[in-house]
C-alpha cells in the first residue's frame, strides 16, 4: 500500500504538477501585467484600511487574511524550508522566492473568484472557494471538478493540517521538555476545540491576534541573528543566488545540491508553505466583508508575500548564515541547530514557534474542511465535522504517520488540479474584473 501511494505521490508532485503550478502562476502574472508585484504598496494600504470591512460578509478583510495565514504559516516555514535547503542546497531558497512571486498572482485570482462566486449557506454564513467558483463560474461539464475538490479538501486536512501537526508538536515537546505525547495531544485537543467549535468568527478573532504576534516575534528573533552576523549577509545572499544556477560548485561541494534539486525542492516546498494554487486560502477570503473581489484579491496576494518572501526567507537566511547545512541534519532540527548556534537557548524559539504555528494551522484548516463539507452535505455536516476534527488531534500524537504524510501529500495534489484548471478557464474573467476596477478607481 505504501509503495503504491508513494508511486502515485511521486507522479502527483512530479515535474508535470510543478510545471502546472508555476505555469498557471506565470500565465496569470502575464495576463495581469505583473500587477500583483507592482501594486504591493497599494495592497498593504488596503489591508491596513480594511480592518473592519464595509461590505457583505462574515469577517473583516484583515481577519480573512489572518485566517488564511493561520493555515499557511505552519511547520513548513520552519521544518519545510530547512528540508528544502537540506535536500536542494541553498539555491532552493531562490526558487522559493520565484515561486512566491508568480504564486501571488495565483492567490490573487483565487480570492477574486472566491468573492465573485460565493454563496450564503442555510445558516446565513458565506461559503466560497474553488468548489463554488467551479459550480457558479464554469459550464456544467466542469461541475464534477468542484465535487472532487470538496471531497479531497474535506479529507486532506485531517492529515497535513491535523494529525501531522499534533504529531510534530508532541515530538518537539517530548524532546525539549520530556512531556508524554498523549498529554500534549489532549491539551491541544482542548485548546483547538475551544476555538473551532465557535465557528469562523472565533477562528478569525483568535487568528487576528495570534498570527501577527507570532509571525512578528519569529521575524524579529531571526533579524537579531541576521543583524549580529550582518557582515556575512552579502555572502549568504550571493551563495543562495549562485547555487540556484550552478548547484554544488557554488555551494562549496555540498552533496546533492544540483540545479535540478534546488529547483525541485524550492518550488515544491514553496508551494507547500504558501499554498498558492492549492485552493485552500480562497475559502477564507470568501467570508470577507467586501463587495469588491479585486480588493480582496490584492489583500489575499499579501499572504504569499508574507509567508514565503518574509517568514520563509528569515528561516533560510539564518540557516545559510549559521552554516549548519554541512551537519547533514534536516527538518526542524536543522533550524533549531541554527538558532542554538546563534545564541544560548535559541533552540527554544523553534520549539515555541513550531507549537504556535501548528496550533494556528489546525484552526485555520478546520474551517477549510468544514466549508468543503457544507458544499457536499449542507450545514448539517458542520457539527459532526468539527467534533471529528477535534477528536483526531490526540490520535495524531500516538500513531505512526509515515502513511498519513503520503496520503495527505497526494490529496493536496488532487486538490490543486481542479483548482488550477478552474483558474486557467476563469483567467480572462479575472483580467477583465481587474481592468474594470482600476479604470474606475
Amino acid at each position: 500500500m505504501a509503495d503504491v501511494i508513494s508511486t502515485i505521490n511521486g507522479w502527483a508532485w512530479g515535474p508535470v504538477m510543478l510545471v502546472l503550478l508555476l505555469g498557471t502562476g506565470l500565465y496569470l502574472s502575464l495576463g495581469l501585467r505583473f500587477m500583483t508585484v507592482r501594486r504591493i504598496p497599494g495592497a498593504l494600504g488596503l489591508l491596513l484600511g480594511g480592518r473592519k470591512g464595509d461590505g457583505k460578509g462574515d469577517i473583516s478583510p484583515f481577519s480573512a487574511l489572518m485566517t488564511s495565514l493561520s493555515a499557511t504559516i505552519g511547520t513548513g516555514n520552519i521544518a519545510g524550508v530547512a528540508t528544502a535547503l537540506a535536500l536542494g542546497g541553498p539555491g532552493a531558497l531562490f526558487w522559493m522566492w520565484i515561486t512566491a512571486l508568480v504564486g501571488m498572482a495565483t492567490k490573487y485570482a483565487e480570492a477574486v473568484c472566491a468573492v465573485r462566486f460565493r454563496e450564503k449557506d442555510s445558516e446565513g454564513n458565506f461559503s466560497g472557494g474553488p468548489m463554488y467558483y467551479i459550480r457558479n463560474g464554469l459550464h456544467k461539464r466542469w461541475h464534477w471538478l468542484g465535487y472532487a475538490f470538496a471531497i479531497f479538501g474535506s479529507l486532506a486536512g485531517f492529515g497535513i493540517a491535523n494529525t501531522v501537526q499534533s504529531n510534530s508538536v508532541s515530538q518537539v515537546m517530548q524532546d525539549s521538555f520530556s512531556i508524554p505525547p498523549l498529554a500534549t495531544g489532549l491539551v491541544l485537543m482542548v485548546l483547538v476545540g475551544a476555538v473551532v467549535l465557535g465557528g469562523i468568527r472565533r477562528i478569525a478573532s483568535v487568528a487576528s491576534y495570534l498570527v501577527p504576534m507570532m509571525a512578528l516575534a519569529y521575524i524579529l528573533m531571526s533579524l537579531v541573528v541576521i543583524i549580529v552576523h550582518a557582515s556575512e549577509l552579502p555572502g549568504a545572499v550571493a551563495t543562495i543566488v549562485e547555487a540556484a544556477f550552478s548547484g554544488s560548485a557554488a555551494a562549496g561541494g555540498f552533496a546533492g545540491a544540483t540545479v535540478w534539486a534546488a529547483l525541485r525542492f524550492g518550488v515544491a516546498r514553496g508551494i507547500f508553505s504558501n499554498e498558492a494554487g492549492l485552493g485552500s486560502a480562497p475559502i477564507a477570503h470568501a467570508a470577507a466583508k467586501t463587495n469588491e473581489p479585486v480588493e480582496q484579491g490584492m489583500i489575499a496576494m499579501l499572504g504569499t508575500f508574507i509567508d514565503t518572501l518574509v517568514v520563509c526567507t528569515m528561516t533560510g537566511l539564518v540557516i545559510v548564515i549559521m552554516d549548519v547545512l554541512p551537519t547533514g541534519i534536516s527538518g526542524a532540527s536543522l533550524t533549531s541547530t541554527a538558532f542554538a548556534g546563534a545564541f544560548p537557548g535559541g533552540e527554544y524559539i523553534v520549539t515555541i514557534g513550531l507549537c504556535l504555528f501548528a496550533f494556528t494551522t489546525m484552526i485555520g484548516w478546520s474551517f477549510y474542511g468544514e466549508r468543503c463539507v457544507v458544499f457536499l452535505m449542507g450545514t448539517g455536516g458542520i457539527l459532526p465535522f468539527r467534533l471529528l476534527w477535534v477528536v483526531a488531534i490526540p490520535v495524531g500524537t500516538v500513531v505512526e504517520l509515515d502513511m498519513v504524510w503520503l496520503i495527505a501529500d497526494t490529496l493536496n495534489a488532487f486538490m490543486a488540479i481542479p483548482n488550477l484548471i478552474a483558474l486557467l478557464l476563469l483567467g480572462p474573467l479575472v483580467f477583465r474584473l481587474t481592468r474594470e476596477y482600476f479604470e474606475r478607481s
